[in-house]
Protein backbone atom coordinates (compact mmCIF):
# COMPACT_ATOMS: atom_id res chain seq x y z
CA UNK A 1 0.00 0.00 0.00
CA UNK A 2 1.35 3.46 -0.71
CA UNK A 3 1.40 6.15 1.14
CA UNK A 4 -1.30 8.16 -0.26
CA UNK A 5 -3.72 5.29 -0.27
CA UNK A 6 -2.79 5.77 3.51
CA UNK A 7 -3.62 9.15 3.96
CA UNK A 8 -6.77 9.00 2.01
CA UNK A 9 -7.98 6.29 4.14
CA UNK A 10 -8.43 8.28 6.94
CA UNK A 11 -11.95 9.88 6.54
CA UNK A 12 -15.16 10.66 8.19
CA UNK A 13 -17.62 8.13 8.73
CA UNK A 14 -18.02 4.51 10.69
CA UNK A 15 -16.72 0.64 9.37
CA UNK A 16 -17.65 -1.49 11.81
CA UNK A 17 -15.44 -5.29 12.35
CA UNK A 18 -15.36 -7.62 14.85
CA UNK A 19 -12.62 -8.24 17.25
CA UNK A 20 -10.17 -11.22 17.00
CA UNK A 21 -11.37 -13.36 19.75
CA UNK A 22 -8.40 -15.71 20.64
CA UNK A 23 -8.48 -16.50 24.13
CA UNK A 24 -12.64 -17.70 24.29
CA UNK A 25 -15.29 -18.35 22.00
CA UNK A 26 -17.76 -15.54 20.74
CA UNK A 27 -20.66 -17.47 22.33
CA UNK A 28 -18.64 -17.04 25.57
CA UNK A 29 -17.37 -13.43 25.15
CA UNK A 30 -19.10 -9.99 26.61
CA UNK A 31 -19.47 -8.08 23.64
CA UNK A 32 -18.35 -4.60 23.45
CA UNK A 33 -18.12 -2.02 21.22
CA UNK A 34 -15.38 0.65 20.71
CA UNK A 35 -15.12 4.19 18.94
CA UNK A 36 -11.71 4.30 17.26
CA UNK A 37 -10.34 7.49 15.65
CA UNK A 38 -7.61 6.39 13.69
CA UNK A 39 -4.54 7.97 14.45
CA UNK A 40 -1.60 7.23 16.81
CA UNK A 41 -3.28 7.97 19.71
CA UNK A 42 -5.61 4.47 18.64
CA UNK A 43 -2.44 2.49 19.07
CA UNK A 44 -3.06 0.36 22.05
CA UNK A 45 -6.67 -0.23 20.92
CA UNK A 46 -4.94 -2.50 18.27
CA UNK A 47 -2.46 -3.89 20.40
CA UNK A 48 -4.88 -5.51 23.21
CA UNK A 49 -7.29 -6.55 19.91
CA UNK A 50 -4.69 -8.38 17.78
CA UNK A 51 -2.66 -9.78 21.05
CA UNK A 52 -5.74 -11.39 22.66
CA UNK A 53 -5.94 -8.92 25.42
CA UNK A 54 -9.22 -8.58 25.60
CA UNK A 55 -10.41 -12.11 24.58
CA UNK A 56 -7.82 -13.23 27.41
CA UNK A 57 -10.75 -10.96 29.55
CA UNK A 58 -13.83 -12.17 28.12
CA UNK A 59 -14.67 -8.91 25.77
CA UNK A 60 -15.77 -9.16 22.00
CA UNK A 61 -15.04 -5.87 21.10
CA UNK A 62 -16.06 -4.35 18.01
CA UNK A 63 -13.89 -1.79 16.23
CA UNK A 64 -16.42 1.36 14.82
CA UNK A 65 -14.15 3.22 13.23
CA UNK A 66 -15.33 7.31 13.31
CA UNK A 67 -13.84 10.04 11.45
CA UNK A 68 -14.18 13.11 14.03
CA UNK A 69 -14.28 13.52 17.84
CA UNK A 70 -17.75 14.52 17.81
CA UNK A 71 -19.57 11.55 16.10
CA UNK A 72 -17.45 9.83 19.15
CA UNK A 73 -18.90 12.02 21.50
CA UNK A 74 -22.49 11.51 19.90
CA UNK A 75 -22.03 7.83 20.21
CA UNK A 76 -20.90 7.51 23.77
CA UNK A 77 -24.33 9.61 24.71
CA UNK A 78 -26.33 7.63 22.67
CA UNK A 79 -25.03 3.74 23.57
CA UNK A 80 -24.28 3.31 20.27
CA UNK A 81 -20.59 3.04 21.79
CA UNK A 82 -19.38 1.78 24.88
CA UNK A 83 -15.96 3.09 25.45
CA UNK A 84 -13.43 4.61 23.02
CA UNK A 85 -9.48 4.47 22.31
CA UNK A 86 -9.14 8.48 21.63
CA UNK A 87 -11.43 10.91 22.30
CA UNK A 88 -10.10 14.94 22.88
CA UNK A 89 -10.09 15.52 26.13
CA UNK A 90 -11.67 19.17 25.58
CA UNK A 91 -14.60 17.44 23.87
CA UNK A 92 -14.83 14.93 26.57
CA UNK A 93 -15.05 18.17 29.28
CA UNK A 94 -17.54 19.90 26.75
CA UNK A 95 -20.01 16.96 26.88
CA UNK A 96 -19.46 16.98 30.53
CA UNK A 97 -20.13 20.20 31.59
CA UNK A 98 -23.33 20.07 29.27
CA UNK A 99 -24.11 16.96 30.56
CA UNK A 100 -22.41 15.56 34.03
CA UNK A 101 -21.50 12.26 33.99
CA UNK A 102 -20.99 11.39 30.63
CA UNK A 103 -18.11 9.59 30.17
CA UNK A 104 -14.65 8.59 32.36
CA UNK A 105 -11.31 8.80 30.84
CA UNK A 106 -9.20 5.82 31.93
CA UNK A 107 -5.73 7.13 30.35
CA UNK A 108 -4.34 9.68 28.61
CA UNK A 109 -1.72 10.28 25.80
CA UNK A 110 0.79 12.88 27.04
CA UNK A 111 2.21 15.06 24.38
CA UNK A 112 5.22 18.01 24.13
CA UNK A 113 8.06 18.78 22.25
CA UNK A 114 9.37 15.27 23.41
CA UNK A 115 6.25 13.30 22.63
CA UNK A 116 4.99 14.16 19.35
CA UNK A 117 1.81 14.02 18.57
CA UNK A 118 0.08 17.28 17.63
CA UNK A 119 2.04 19.73 15.62
CA UNK A 120 1.93 22.75 13.05
CA UNK A 121 3.66 21.41 9.15
CA UNK A 122 4.45 23.97 6.03
CA UNK A 123 4.97 22.96 2.42
CA UNK A 124 8.62 22.31 2.14
CA UNK A 125 8.94 25.59 -0.09
CA UNK A 126 7.73 27.81 2.45
CA UNK A 127 9.85 31.02 3.85
CA UNK A 128 7.83 30.12 7.79
CA UNK A 129 10.74 28.85 10.67
CA UNK A 130 8.74 30.14 13.42
CA UNK A 131 4.64 29.97 14.25
CA UNK A 132 5.52 33.73 13.97
CA UNK A 133 6.24 33.23 10.33
CA UNK A 134 2.51 32.50 9.29
CA UNK A 135 1.40 35.59 8.41
CA UNK A 136 -0.69 35.94 5.44
CA UNK A 137 -0.82 31.53 5.20
CA UNK A 138 -3.77 29.79 4.11
CA UNK A 139 -4.13 26.81 6.59
CA UNK A 140 -5.98 23.70 7.50
CA UNK A 141 -6.53 22.70 10.58
CA UNK A 142 -7.43 18.68 12.04
CA UNK A 143 -11.25 18.28 12.58
CA UNK A 144 -13.29 19.38 15.24
CA UNK A 145 -14.20 21.92 17.81
CA UNK A 146 -10.82 21.14 20.27
CA UNK A 147 -8.57 20.94 17.68
CA UNK A 148 -10.00 24.20 15.55
CA UNK A 149 -9.85 26.31 18.79
CA UNK A 150 -6.34 25.21 19.87
CA UNK A 151 -4.89 25.54 16.58
CA UNK A 152 -6.35 29.37 16.53
CA UNK A 153 -5.29 29.74 20.16
CA UNK A 154 -1.84 28.78 19.38
CA UNK A 155 -1.49 31.26 16.80
CA UNK A 156 -2.65 33.92 18.82
CA UNK A 157 0.03 33.21 21.31
CA UNK A 158 2.44 34.52 18.77
CA UNK A 159 0.54 37.38 17.98
CA UNK A 160 -1.45 36.17 14.54
CA UNK A 161 -5.03 36.91 14.63
CA UNK A 162 -7.40 35.31 11.85
CA UNK A 163 -8.64 36.24 9.00
CA UNK A 164 -6.25 39.47 9.25
CA UNK A 165 -3.07 37.52 10.02
CA UNK A 166 -4.01 34.03 8.28
CA UNK A 167 -6.98 32.29 6.87
CA UNK A 168 -7.73 28.64 8.09
CA UNK A 169 -10.28 25.90 7.48
CA UNK A 170 -11.00 22.68 9.24
CA UNK A 171 -10.60 19.38 7.38
CA UNK A 172 -10.52 15.55 7.03
CA UNK A 173 -6.75 14.44 7.99
CA UNK A 174 -7.03 12.46 5.01
CA UNK A 175 -7.22 15.58 2.84
CA UNK A 176 -4.14 17.21 4.39
CA UNK A 177 -1.95 15.67 1.47
CA UNK A 178 -3.89 16.55 -1.21
CA UNK A 179 -4.62 20.01 0.50
CA UNK A 180 -0.33 20.27 0.36
CA UNK A 181 0.48 19.27 -2.62
CA UNK A 182 -2.49 20.95 -4.60
CA UNK A 183 -0.67 24.48 -3.61
CA UNK A 184 -4.00 25.55 -1.80
CA UNK A 185 -2.86 25.32 1.35
CA UNK A 186 0.67 26.58 2.89
CA UNK A 187 0.22 24.08 5.88
CA UNK A 188 -1.84 23.67 8.77
CA UNK A 189 -2.46 21.55 12.35
CA UNK A 190 -2.21 17.90 12.26
CA UNK A 191 -1.74 14.65 13.87
CA UNK A 192 0.12 11.41 13.74
CA UNK A 193 0.99 9.16 12.07
CA UNK A 194 -0.01 11.87 9.35
CA UNK A 195 2.79 14.30 9.57
CA UNK A 196 5.07 11.82 9.57
CA UNK A 197 3.58 10.38 6.35
CA UNK A 198 3.21 13.68 4.90
CA UNK A 199 7.42 14.55 5.69
CA UNK A 200 8.18 11.47 5.08
CA UNK A 201 6.52 12.29 1.06
CA UNK A 202 8.34 15.29 0.94
CA UNK A 203 5.03 17.29 0.72
CA UNK A 204 5.94 18.61 4.40
CA UNK A 205 8.17 20.08 6.98
CA UNK A 206 7.30 20.15 10.40
CA UNK A 207 7.63 23.27 12.00
CA UNK A 208 7.15 22.97 15.04
CA UNK A 209 5.56 19.97 17.79
CA UNK A 210 4.28 19.88 21.40
CA UNK A 211 2.75 23.12 20.89
CA UNK A 212 -0.07 22.81 23.30
CA UNK A 213 2.68 21.97 25.79
CA UNK A 214 4.41 24.80 24.87
CA UNK A 215 1.83 27.86 24.33
CA UNK A 216 -0.92 26.48 26.25
CA UNK A 217 0.41 25.03 29.15
CA UNK A 218 3.25 27.45 29.45
CA UNK A 219 5.80 25.30 29.41
CA UNK A 220 7.36 23.34 26.88
CA UNK A 221 8.51 20.31 29.30
CA UNK A 222 4.59 19.71 30.45
CA UNK A 223 2.70 17.07 29.31
CA UNK A 224 -0.36 17.90 27.41
CA UNK A 225 -3.09 15.58 27.95
CA UNK A 226 -5.32 16.17 24.90
CA UNK A 227 -6.99 13.15 24.02
CA UNK A 228 -7.47 10.00 26.06
CA UNK A 229 -9.25 6.45 26.23
CA UNK A 230 -12.65 6.64 27.85
CA UNK A 231 -15.82 4.44 28.90
CA UNK A 232 -19.28 5.68 28.84
CA UNK A 233 -20.51 6.00 32.45
CA UNK A 234 -23.65 3.59 30.96
CA UNK A 235 -21.16 0.62 30.90
CA UNK A 236 -19.80 2.13 34.35
CA UNK A 237 -23.22 1.47 35.75
CA UNK A 238 -24.81 -0.88 34.24
CA UNK A 239 -21.61 -3.27 33.86
CA UNK A 240 -18.68 -2.37 36.20
CA UNK A 241 -16.99 -5.46 35.26
CA UNK A 242 -16.79 -5.30 31.85
CA UNK A 243 -15.02 -1.89 32.54
CA UNK A 244 -12.92 -2.87 34.54
CA UNK A 245 -11.77 -5.75 32.75
CA UNK A 246 -11.32 -3.06 29.49
CA UNK A 247 -9.15 -1.50 31.44
CA UNK A 248 -7.16 -4.43 32.24
CA UNK A 249 -6.46 -5.18 28.82
CA UNK A 250 -5.91 -1.60 27.57
CA UNK A 251 -3.65 -1.71 30.61
CA UNK A 252 -1.50 -4.30 28.85
CA UNK A 253 -1.36 -2.54 25.71
CA UNK A 254 0.33 0.65 27.41
CA UNK A 255 3.11 -1.21 28.92
CA UNK A 256 3.37 -3.15 25.39
CA UNK A 257 3.88 0.56 23.57
CA UNK A 258 5.93 1.73 26.14
CA UNK A 259 8.44 -0.85 26.31
CA UNK A 260 8.02 -3.56 22.67
CA UNK A 261 8.81 -1.48 19.18
CA UNK A 262 7.14 -4.67 17.53
CA UNK A 263 3.87 -2.56 18.58
CA UNK A 264 4.71 -0.61 14.95
CA UNK A 265 3.34 -3.74 13.25
CA UNK A 266 -0.24 -2.79 14.03
CA UNK A 267 0.34 0.41 12.59
CA UNK A 268 0.58 -1.20 9.47
CA UNK A 269 -1.50 -4.09 9.72
CA UNK A 270 -4.49 -1.85 11.30
CA UNK A 271 -4.00 2.17 10.61
CA UNK A 272 -2.79 1.97 6.73
CA UNK A 273 0.52 3.38 8.09
CA UNK A 274 2.89 2.11 4.88
CA UNK A 275 5.88 -0.35 6.24
CA UNK A 276 8.64 1.89 4.58
CA UNK A 277 7.92 4.94 7.03
CA UNK A 278 6.47 3.20 9.91
CA UNK A 279 10.05 2.91 12.21
CA UNK A 280 9.93 7.05 12.06
CA UNK A 281 6.25 7.56 13.10
CA UNK A 282 6.35 8.94 16.75
CA UNK A 283 4.79 6.41 19.14
CA UNK A 284 2.73 8.34 21.78
CA UNK A 285 3.75 8.31 25.29
CA UNK A 286 1.11 7.31 27.57
CA UNK A 287 -0.24 8.19 31.60
CA UNK A 288 -3.14 6.19 33.23
CA UNK A 289 -5.66 7.79 35.61
CA UNK A 290 -4.96 5.72 38.15
CA UNK A 291 -0.58 6.57 38.21
CA UNK A 292 -0.83 10.69 37.44
CA UNK A 293 0.81 12.60 40.04
CA UNK A 294 -1.06 15.82 41.57
CA UNK A 295 1.22 18.28 39.20
CA UNK A 296 -0.08 16.10 36.23
CA UNK A 297 -3.52 16.56 37.44
CA UNK A 298 -2.51 20.34 37.26
CA UNK A 299 -1.49 20.67 34.22
CA UNK A 300 -4.43 19.04 32.85
CA UNK A 301 -6.66 21.27 34.70
CA UNK A 302 -4.96 24.25 33.29
CA UNK A 303 -5.47 22.87 29.65
CA UNK A 304 -9.32 22.19 30.13
CA UNK A 305 -9.39 25.54 32.07
CA UNK A 306 -7.71 26.97 29.09
CA UNK A 307 -10.45 25.42 26.49
CA UNK A 308 -13.52 26.83 28.65
CA UNK A 309 -11.43 30.72 28.37
CA UNK A 310 -12.06 29.97 24.44
CA UNK A 311 -15.11 28.82 24.54
CA UNK A 312 -14.39 24.98 23.44
CA UNK A 313 -15.66 23.85 26.84
CA UNK A 314 -19.24 25.49 28.01
CA UNK A 315 -18.41 25.70 31.69
CA UNK A 316 -16.21 25.13 34.63
CA UNK A 317 -15.17 21.37 35.10
CA UNK A 318 -13.46 19.78 37.17
CA UNK A 319 -10.61 17.43 35.79
CA UNK A 320 -10.93 14.80 39.06
CA UNK A 321 -14.69 14.23 37.58
CA UNK A 322 -13.35 12.90 33.97
CA UNK A 323 -10.91 10.32 35.41
CA UNK A 324 -11.79 6.96 36.91
CA UNK A 325 -8.54 4.52 37.58
CA UNK A 326 -11.17 1.43 37.01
Amino acid sequence: MDRRTFVSRLVPGAVFAPALLRARSISAAEPLKVGVFPVGAALPYFVALRRGYFAQEGLACETVVMGTPALIVQALVTGAIDATSNLVTLEGANITARRPNTLKYTSFVAQNSTHVFEQFVVRPGHPARALADLRGAKLFTSPGPANIGLAKAILAKVGLSEGADYQMQEMQLGNHLGALRSGAFDGGYTLEPVATSLIQQGAARRLEAGVIATYIIGNRAAEAYAAGAAVSTGLLKARPEAASRFARAWSRALADVASDDGVRGYLVSDMNVPPDIVKDVPLSYFVEVKKMTDHQVRDFQAFVDFGMSIGVVGGKVDVRTLMEPV
